[in-house]
């Protein structure tokens, strides 16, 4: 019997051993290899941060962890906050090897006589560990992982290197990632050694309860904790009594960047920032989630003014007249400066989402008769061979298999080309591009930003029947030169963009590219502004700024619909500032789901806006 017993205690024993080195040879294996398989570089990543025209912030972009974060190396932050973080969360730091022994039997302890696990007792090293690799559950598998990760960090990296990634990747509440970004987001400090001693110290409170003991959720909590950190580093020495005190005493402020907002709901410039980083992707070459995660500026010219200026408009409902029950009607609309190509404003739907429809970008509407300046009428007028007084035929004419009609069949046999632009006469359009030829009508709309493929060999490019369809972007493009006396520029929103280091990675010279002459751009300007005068878009009238512009309709051309219904409204047009086109439409055309309105909704839009866009 007493044999038997001992036989057992050995192979017990031997259990006991065995199972504690496999536990040992895990600690030492796992987190090696989670460690080499994703080094915390990553960590490194700061938010790209867009400014509009007076570099004003008006969006800090979502790093991959779906938050906030601006990158600051250890020696840019001041002595007393790593001081702070050091007596708050980890008093051992740089004497233990990962993990803080006493701290975790003093967390024990507590855990024993309060019948919980509320006290972690977790290193700095532990917590770095956790944000980069692991999820907050308070498990036994999540703590021995955690350890093991924390030696491979340990062993990898130096203590400072360490001390950094971790000050830079704690998650400080509102999705905001490290002290820099919290600095910025709570009390719009930028530079780290302008915070005070008070604002140290919130910062310092809050990896404990992020939710709770940010500012902005929860200020009373917050003023609390803080008040608990200043008692903190008073007795570790960092402090005087006085400073102490002091801070305590200080009326509990916050204060954020412009572009700071609730985190919950969406950000201005919702249209213009995913173009700004298509944009950007393009110049760069980089993938969004990479410029995003970049901490680059990106400088744009984006007029905040103007922005809110149509975002305010594209609420108004009464604008959109043509509303369904289950469907509403979505427009598009698009400023830019003819004078340099930048973009001031861009609205890609009434109501967009990140990442959703830009319909301000993309080439996808029949631009109907809103086109025929960029066509017909400007080829007209380069050719030398017409001027808007002379005199073209108004007769309904037919070309092979293809004839065009005026709207209710009304003819007047002949008329100016001021006349033709003013009423937008469909027969005249077509007669000019095929007298001056598709080629050099083609060939000029190319000159002013519009390529046409192959599928747009025919006549009926001259009402803007296109395969392909344009954007508002490019016909504000194209306008733009009308309006900048013949000279191009690629319609753009980025300046420029820099890095972290302040190196610039893409700088944007204007063109100002004489691509037609300054005569045909005049002689437009002049026929133009006789349409919004007197023509078919008086509804496009500024005080105190004369328009010069072209309406556009395009029929719905569906079965069941009625007579009269539309598919497209357009507007587009300029003052001496600046130049901007809209569409106006359902996103699928069908029997229940056409425009009843005209293009006067559509020279309307584009009056509201600029109204209180130009100074």
């Amino acid at each position: 019997m007493h044999k038997r017993w001992l036989y057992r205690i050995y192979d017990v024993s031997v259990l006991i051993v065995f199972l504690m080195a496999m536990a040992c040879a895990y600690m030492l294996i796992y987190g090696e290899v989670v460690v080499r398989g994703n080094p915390p570089a990553l960590s490194k990543v700061s938010s790209t941060t867009i400014l509009n025209a007076e570099d004003e912030e008006v969006a800090k972009l979502r790093t991959d962890y779906k938050g906030y974060a601006e990158y600051a190396r250890l020696e840019e932050m001041p002595k007393l906050l790593i001081d702070a973080f050091l007596a708050t969360e980890d008093r051992r730091f740089y004497s233990h090897h990962g993990m803080d022994v006493i701290g975790i039997g003093r967390a024990l302890l507590q855990n024993t006589l309060h019948m919980d696990i509320s006290q972690g007792g977790s290193s700095i090293t532990q917590q770095l560990a956790r944000n980069l690799y692991l999820n907050g559950n308070k498990t036994l598998i999540r703590k021995v992982n955690e350890a093991s990760i924390a030696f491979a960090l340990e062993k990898r990296y130096a203590k400072d290197d360490i001390l950094e990634m971790y000050l830079n990747r704690i998650y400080m509440g509102r999705q905001q990632y490290g002290v820099k970004a919290a600095a910025w987001r709570y009390f719009g400090v930028r530079d780290l050694n302008e915070l005070s001693i008070g604002q140290i110290a919130s910062l310092v409170g809050m990896p404990k309860g992020p939710s709770i003991y940010n500012p902005v959720d929860d200020p009373r909590r917050s003023e609390q904790r803080r008040d608990v950190v200043l008692t903190i580093m008073h007795e570790q020495g960092l402090i005087t009594r006085r400073e102490m005190e002091e801070a305590k005493r200080a009326e509990y402020e916050t204060s954020s960047s412009k572009a700071a907002m609730d985190e919950d709901g969406e950000p201005a410039y919702i249209s213009a920032l995913d173009a700004v980083l298509e944009e950007a992707s393009q110049l760069t070459g980089r993938s969004k989630e990479q410029i995003q995660n970049a901490g680059w500026t990106i400088r744009t010219g984006l007029d905040d003014t103007a922005q809110l200026a149509m975002e305010s408009v594209f609420q108004d409902s009464s604008r959109f007249r043509d509303d369904r029950a289950d469907e509403q009607v979505q427009a598009g609309m698009v400023i830019v400066d003819q004078h340099n190509g930048e973009v001031k404003a861009m609205m890609g739907g009434r109501d967009p989402v990140a990442g959703g429809i830009n319909r301000a970008t993309a080439d996808v509407r029949q631009p109907g008769s809103v086109f025929k300046p960029v066509i017909a009428y400007g080829p007209a007028l380069e050719s030398g061979r017409y001027s808007p007084n002379s005199m073209l035929p108004d007769k309904p004419l037919r070309y092979g298999g293809y004839q065009p009609r005026n709207p209710g069949g009304h003819y007047r046999g002949s008329v100016t080309m001021m006349q033709a632009v003013e009423k937008s006469i469909n027969s005249t359009a077509v007669w000019l591009v095929n007298e001056n030829g598709l080629d050099e009508s083609r060939q000029f709309a190319e000159r002013l930003g519009i390529a046409l493929g192959d599928e747009d060999r025919n006549l009926s490019i001259a009402l803007g029947g296109l395969h392909k369809g344009v954007s508002p972007l490019k016909m504000a493009q194209a306008y733009a030169v009308f309006a900048n006396g013949g000279k191009f520029n690629t319609a753009h929103l980025i300046r420029d963009i820099t890095d972290a280091q302040g190196k610039k990675v893409v700088e944007y010279r204007p063109e100002n590219k004489s691509v037609i002459s300054s005569r045909t751009a005049a002689e437009m300007t002049k026929m133009l502004q006789r349409v919004v005068s007197q023509g078919t878009g008086k509804r496009a009238r500024l005080i105190g700024h004369p328009v010069a512009g072209k309406t556009g309709t395009t029929q719905a051309g569906v079965s069941g619909a009625g007579q009269g219904a539309n598919r497209d409204l357009w507007f587009a047009g300029y003052t001496d500032r600046w130049t901007a086109a809209v569409w106006m439409g359902f996103d699928h055309t069908d029997r229940d789901h056409y425009m009843t309105a005209g293009s006067g909704d559509a020279a309307e839009l584009f009056a509201a806006v600029m109204k209180r866009a130009l100074p």
